[in-house]
């Protein structure tokens, strides 16, 4: 390769005016990076902070620092308030028929003299429901005098339950009262496994007519499934049987042919209601023995 010689040229103003303008290129002297290590520092500040909540957390937790604090103050402000008289003046209870005092009092847990404002009265509530003869209490708290106001509102006996050789009181919505009870008037006699639990739709469907009703010696509960009504007398009344479902309709049948044909005005044994449309009854021995009752029974119709 040769060397080239560079002359120097002399531009015209022609060839000035020629050449387009370009503008100037400002260059900064300082180089800006990224601010990179800013969102760092936060994403680190924001890690760091959790871990100092969980930690402190745990340590909370575990220390029962808070519960400590409160339960301090607590006890402060309910010695406090003691001593300005907020102490309990008397335990007024009502309703109270079958349910033990002893056991009452015992689940209330509190006593005359101790700070009426401590009780709670929605746990006071659960403990004492829980006793198996009540069945709704209301509690009220008032102040100058400071009084407790129970009122009881008891389970009513409404049957017997016999299961396994043992005697059960059972309130009207099928609840077994596990206490000891003594009757005072008879009562309804229910057998079988499962009859607390439905009694209370057998009751609502055979209380219609009170005559046939005072008449029910014992309800037995078949298979869990069905009812069985013994009438008059629990070893030689009339047997009813009831079936599965429709026991309203089936137990009105029974009231309508009463009224009508006088059937348990009859020397009956069974009365089966099971079929619907009809009737199947079973005629005792002293009925068989009399051709003109049995005639008499045949021409009536069914």
């Amino acid at each position: 390769m040769g060397n080239k010689t560079i002359r120097n040229k002399k531009i015209s103003k022609d060839d000035l005016s020629a050449t387009p303008a370009v503008a100037p290129v400002l260059i900064s002297p300082q180089i800006w990076l990224p601010r990179i290590w800013v969102y760092r520092f936060i994403g680190n500040l924001i890690i760091l902070s959790l871990i100092f909540a969980t930690a402190f957390g745990i340590f909370t937790i575990k220390s029962n620092l808070i519960g400590k604090q409160l339960g301090t103050l607590s006890s402060q402000f309910y010695r406090f308030s003691g001593n300005l008289g907020f102490n309990i003046n008397d335990i007024i209870i009502s309703g109270r028929h079958h349910t033990d005092k002893k056991a009452l009092m015992e689940a209330v847990g509190y006593d005359r003299g101790d700070n009426i404002m401590e009780l709670d009265l929605n746990a006071l509530k659960n403990k004492i429901e829980a006793l198996p003869w009540v069945r709704r209490v209301n509690l009220r708290r008032s102040y100058f005098p400071n009084v407790l106001q129970i009122d009881l509102q008891e389970r009513q006996v409404k049957s017997i339950w016999q299961f396994e050789n043992n005697f059960y009181p059972i309130d009207a919505e099928g609840n077994v009262i596990d206490s000891e009870y003594i009757p005072t008037s008879p009562l309804l006699l229910i057998v079988g496994e499962g009859a607390p639990e439905n009694i209370k739709d057998l009751m609502l469907a055979i209380q219609d007519d009170p005559e046939i009703f005072n008449r029910i010696k014992v309800a037995n509960f078949i298979s869990k499934r069905r009812w069985n009504i013994v009438l008059d007398d629990i070893e030689n009344g009339i047997t009813v049987k009831l079936p599965e479902n429709h026991i309203h309709q089936a137990w009105q049948k029974l009231i309508k042919l009463h009224k009508s044909v006088g059937l348990l005005k009859r020397k009956l044994t069974i009365i089966d209601l099971r079929l619907e449309g009809k009737v199947i009854v079973r005629l005792s021995k002293s009925e068989l023995d009399s051709p003109q009752q049995l005639k008499k029974l045949k021409e009536q119709k069914i």
